[in-house]
């Protein structure tokens, strides 16, 4: 298997942290670059323009500004490597704009974090109700679960 492009989704957690650091690991072997992904929750957005009383499309710009801002903090709390990183925010369903993405970049692995800020609880351990779970069943491509306690944390 050739590796030369690794789509890491994060939601900045820490076992979205292990994931990143699995993928520089692999990155690192096999000479790959790493796409790291966003997503803004488009129903977390339009939940908040609810309470809000503002149009969705108003908070896009600054909601994307805080995720880069918080893209960098995570990049240098995650970063031990080398590896070429690229840094991408985009708006909409979670996974499916990470299947969007990772079709569209034709990349070769999504590594994941197992689960995220929502946490893992009874009900998802039931009925996969996960994003990593709904990716998987998306795509064609390899997608590599991280449990947290990998890549170092």
């Amino acid at each position: 298997m050739e590796l030369q492009a690794i789509l890491v989704a994060t939601d900045f957690s820490d076992c979205a942290g292990a994931a990143f650091r699995v993928a520089q690991s692999l990155a690192e072997k096999f000479g790959a670059k790493i796409v790291l992904l966003h997503v803004i929750s488009q129903r977390t957005l339009e939940r908040l323009a609810e309470y809000l009383r503002v149009e969705p499309e108003s908070l896009i710009p600054k909601l994307r500004r805080r995720a880069q801002a918080q893209m960098q903090r995570f990049r240098k709390r995650f970063g031990t490597s080398g590896a070429e990183v690229e840094s991408m925010v985009s708006v909409g369903a979670p996974f499916q704009e990470i299947s969007v993405i990772a079709r569209d970049l034709a990349v070769d692995l999504i590594a994941l974090g197992g689960y995220g800020r929502s946490g893992r609880g009874p009900i998802e351990e039931v009925f996969f109700g996960s994003t990593a779970e709904k990716v998987v069943r998306l795509l064609p491509c390899p997608v590599l679960c991280v449990p947290l306690g990998e890549g170092g944390k």
